[in-house]
């Protein structure tokens, strides 16, 4: 296959331009949700509870009690999550009055605006697919998926005809921007059904809530946003009748979901949550979700009449209707959720080496753009190397900070989630601020440094609040606590790597490029020359 010159133009420009519009947003998401995939790890980490007897359904009825009785918005809706191995606090949560969410424990019964559960694993999560912009920030990364899947569709184009001799061919040497144009193709070619994978589940579960009301009056008569509900969750959506009535135990509808589960072949299905419907009402019903590992998308659900016990609906894995199964199978896939371990650190090296194809991508158009006879390069090239440098590693000495944060804040008695969420984007403010105001040479050597540092700083906090050094937790078999400071070790021990092949390339690489350390009286002067 041989493209014409002009289409191979098209395509190259049409790809690097679309690549450098969404890479920065799709290197935070990629980094972020790398570190996501041990989302179920964070909250045991963060509280170092590996110790902690959970507590009893006895206990969870009482909070389930408690709930009901002190708060109105509980009565109408109520989610409440069983102990288990994220925690060994049943947790409950509803709308006050005033439309805000409230969460509460046997140790918080007036409810509390924060959630016991991980708040760092929350904040991760909420770069990964906002950016950490309210609101508009998911729809933002539902636009750039399409972009993501336009630069993957551009690629492939771009790289087809010569796919079979380049598609290995790692080519070391003083050619630099050959060496990482093989890298960015190789990554981008081995990985790229997870990429469209990716691209695909991402601009879903982005942009669903927003074509919903758009194609509501177009294609569905107005009459979609009714049906949503029942898409979307296995209870039946009931009007409450204003007689009260007497409901069955938590722990019946705990075996009871256990029972149908069985029942439809489903030997593992383990209860982690429930949604609570009008409760203390006689229309009052119940959803138990729980976990399976046998299926693509764990999670399934039956749902109760709360005070009979009569089944009312069932999403259990192989008893799932379309909308159901495709929602199921669309997250497992975004996330991970299926299979074992293996999966799971398969997902978070596909999270790095996304991460990597983004920043070289970066790096490839500013070498592009290099003007080989000139010490001083131009503008553009000088803003793209600043902004790669303080965006993408400027975010990952952020995710770093708040790492720390959430260890140190409770030993300093200050506020966990304010602490995380202050050291996350103040810190990434401060690296953006450094490397707009650093030669980019020395910028992102600075930064690779701090970020090594601040990342290594992560088992050491963890060692100091909890006392779980990656020794001792190693030898009492907490495997999950030492999982994720021998992450944090090895990230750190991966920027250590890349600041001192950054330092070689500064000494020792073209002096005509923005990577080069600038002459004497050179400092400024590049970053002012014109294009």
């Amino acid at each position: 296959m041989k493209l014409r010159a002009d289409t191979l133009r098209v395509y190259t420009a049409v790809h690097s331009w679309v690549g450098l519009v969404a890479g920065f947003a799709l290197f935070v998401a990629f980094y972020a949700g790398a570190i996501t995939m041990f989302h179920h790890e964070l909250p045991v980490w963060q509280s170092s509870a590996v110790d902690a007897e959970p507590e009893s359904l006895d206990d969870t009825q009482r909070l389930l009690d408690e709930m009901l009785a002190r708060h109105e918005g509980a009565r109408v809706h109520l989610g409440l999550g069983f102990p288990g191995a994220e925690s060994a606090q049943a947790s409950a949560w509803w709308l006050d009055t005033r439309g805000v969410w409230q969460f509460g424990t046997l140790d918080t019964l007036q409810g509390s605006p924060t959630p016991p559960t991980s708040s760092l694993a929350e904040l991760v999560n909420l770069l990964h697919y906002s950016l950490g912009i309210p609101m508009v920030g998911t729809w933002l990364m539902g636009v750039v998926s399409l972009l993501y899947g336009l630069a993957l569709v551009t690629g492939v184009v771009i790289h087809l005809p010569r796919l079979a001799r380049d598609l290995f061919a790692l080519r070391p040497g003083r050619n630099l921007k050959r060496f990482w144009q093989d890298a960015h193709n190789v990554i981008g070619v081995l990985s790229l059904p997870a990429h469209v994978m990716f691209a695909v589940t991402g601009a879903v579960l982005c942009l669903a809530f927003v074509l919903m009301p758009l194609l509501n009056p177009l294609v569905y008569d107005g009459k979609l946003m009714d049906a949503v509900p029942a898409a979307m969750d296995t209870a039946p959506v009931v009007a409450a009748s204003g007689e009260p009535a007497a409901m069955q135990p938590l722990a019946q509808w705990h075996a009871r979901s256990v029972a149908v589960a069985r029942e439809h072949g489903i030997e593992d299905f383990k209860p982690a949550y429930l949604k609570l419907q009008h409760g203390g009402d006689a229309n009052a019903v119940v959803e138990i979700t729980g976990e399976t590992s046998r299926a693509l998308g764990s999670l399934g659900s039956v749902a109760f009449d709360a005070g009979t016990g009569e089944l009312l609906a069932v999403q259990l894995q192989g008893a799932r209707d379309a909308n159901h199964a495709t929602l199921q199978a669309t997250y497992a896939l975004h996330f991970g959720e299926f299979g074992n371990h293996v999966v799971q650190w398969l997902y978070f090296l596909l999270g790095l080496a996304g991460a990597f194809l983004f920043y070289s991508g970066n790096l490839l158009w500013i070498e592009s753009r290099r003007k080989r006879r000139a010490l001083e390069q131009g503008r553009s090239s000088q803003v793209m190397a600043r902004a790669t440098v303080g965006v993408c590693i400027g975010v990952c000495v952020a995710i770093s900070a708040s790492f720390v944060a959430a260890q140190l804040a409770p030993v300093l008695g200050l506020d966990s989630v304010a602490a995380e969420r202050w050291a996350c984007f103040g810190t990434w403010a401060l690296c953006a601020l450094w490397a707009a105001l650093r030669p980019p040479s020395r910028g992102v050597r600075e930064l690779l440094w701090l970020a090594a540092l601040v990342t290594l700083a992560i088992p050491v906090a963890h060692g100091i609040a909890s006392g779980w050094w990656l020794w001792k937790a190693a030898v009492a078999g907490h495997w999950v606590l030492v999982t994720v400071d021998a992450m944090a070790i090895a990230l750190a021990a991966g920027f250590v790597a890349l600041a001192l092949a950054s330092a070689r390339r500064a000494r020792d690489g073209d002096p005509n490029s923005v990577w080069a350390d600038p002459l004497p009286g050179n400092v400024e002067n590049a970053a002012l020359a014109p294009d």
